[in-house]
């Protein structure tokens, strides 16, 4: 983690007042929430809607904290503490967090995409681990607070960082990227969420695609061929380019892909290797094939791929596998959802082999503007007869289940008001030997079915 004096950091920042009494005083680490605080800590206040940082400032300091950022417009600072006073503590942060990164011998790999983000940096931490020292954003610290948290918590004797870009509007990936300027960059897939906020998938794609703005001009920006809005907006970007998909025109695409066990084996075009990947999903081999693109740009061989795979851990409630309390198989999706995405966990739970019946237990779609209710009502007519029975929660999940009824018969498609029917009902049916999919928007905090079937 950084590790500054309070006289370097006020230099970096711009301080607005005089910091001589304690510029020689150590800072080790940022924090934004006072309960992870730790001595030496440097605390930067933010004006929320509720709360106002600035108020624990002094007792943080008290409290062992090394210095604190104060906003200007917050009024007149502490008097006598290792306070460093700037215009704005969001902007005194991403500069702080930039100069950092710029003081390190640090590879930086950016990921981004409406779909598998996440799993693609956990992917990209396995494959990369085996030849670096690599750090990656935990959780979901990946909007314009939480990247540079995240590279101002890198050990300096980082040689990789793999930072996940989260975004909901146009100009914040540029912001990041500009941040973060990454050696390689990835876009995973052009999805539908943010819809309400971006108005289009071309939209989505543009927003995307700032990625490449702040990639290095020897870096690699890797992205999924398949999709068209990406191959259009590519035609105009003159660096470095591979692409990953399931068509053949791609530089990566798949040569034998078959599901085994909760996992999928899969070959390659480019290798004569045969990988074993631990997670359940085509698209997550998808996923794997642009990792590994940057993972042989970055100089790890294939052999050492197929060691990392099996090393693989995801963040969870990305197709997290457990056991449920009678037996049964649950699959918790449950973190993140759009269209695109429910579509292919409904094609991973059709293909899963099981001896009892498949259970597709799906709620809202969020931030999918104006359109929300076609595109649940399209998702429900994508399901089919492999999926013994599908259940709805959530007032924009009814349109999923009328869709659903359109290929199913109706005494296999509920809906449900409340989710403790829905569990309820789950309990009552479910068998040792079923198999129980969970997908939904974060919002909807389906995890709590998910914890309600492994209990007795």
């Amino acid at each position: 983690m950084i590790k500054r004096t309070i006289g370097q950091i006020a230099t970096i920042v711009g301080a607005l007042n005089d910091v001589s009494l304690f510029k020689d005083q150590l800072v080790h680490g940022v924090i934004i929430d006072t309960r992870k605080l730790t001595a030496g800590n440097l605390f930067v206040p933010f004006k929320g809607e509720n709360v106002d940082g600035h108020t624990f400032v002094r007792d943080v300091l008290e409290k062992g904290a090394g210095a604190a950022f104060w906003e200007k417009s917050a009024g007149p600072a502490p008097e006598g503490l290792p306070v460093i006073v700037v215009e704005d503590s969001l902007v005194a942060l991403q500069t702080l967090s930039k100069a950092y990164r710029n003081e390190l011998n640090v590879k930086v790999v950016g990921v981004t995409g409406s779909n598998g983000k996440t799993t693609t940096k956990d992917i990209l931490f396995a494959l990369l681990s085996t030849k670096y020292r690599v750090h990656k954003t935990e959780g979901n610290y990946n909007n314009h607070i939480g990247l540079p948290l995240t590279i101002l918590s890198l050990p300096e004797d980082s040689e990789v960082a793999v930072l996940e870009m989260g975004m909901s509007g146009f100009g914040e990936i540029r912001e990041l990227t500009q941040i973060a300027l990454p050696d390689a960059a990835i876009i995973t897939n052009i999805g539908e969420s943010h819809l309400q906020d971006l108005g289009s998938r071309e939209g989505i794609s543009k927003a995307k695609f700032e990625i490449v703005e702040g990639l290095k001009s020897e870096g690699l920006f890797v992205y999924n061929g398949d999709e068209p809005l990406l191959q259009e907006r590519v035609k105009g970007y003159g660096g470095s380019k591979e692409t990953f998909g399931r068509h053949s025109s791609n530089t990566m695409y798949p040569t034998k892909l078959v599901p085994s066990g909760f996992g999928t084996t899969f070959s390659v075009n480019v290798s004569d290797e045969e990988f074993h990947l631990p997670i359940l999903g085509e698209h997550n081999v998808m996923n794997t094939m642009g990792a590994m693109l940057i993972a042989k740009f970055f100089g790890v061989g294939f052999e050492d791929m197929q060691k990392g795979l099996s090393t693989l851990k995801l963040t969870g409630m990305r197709l997290e596998v457990s056991t449920g309390a009678k037996g049964e198989t649950i699959i918790n999706d449950a973190y993140n959802a759009s269209p695109s995405s429910t579509k292919a966990a409904i094609d991973l739970l059709q293909t899963i082999s099981t001896t009892g019946k498949r259970y597709f237990v799906v709620s809202d779609m969020l931030e999918l503007g104006p359109n929300e209710e076609a595109f649940h009502h399209e998702v429900g007519t994508y399901v089919t007869d492999d999926i013994d029975c599908v259940l709805t929660y959530g007032p924009l999940s009814s349109f999923i289940a009328e869709g659903a009824k359109e290929t199913l018969p109706e005494d296999r498609v509920i809906h449900f008001d409340e989710k403790s029917a829905l569990i309820a009902y789950l309990k009552v049916v479910v068998k040792s030997d079923d198999t129980v999919l969970v997908k939904a928007s974060r919002g909807m905090k389906m995890e709590e079915v998910v914890l309600a079937l492994q209990k007795e």
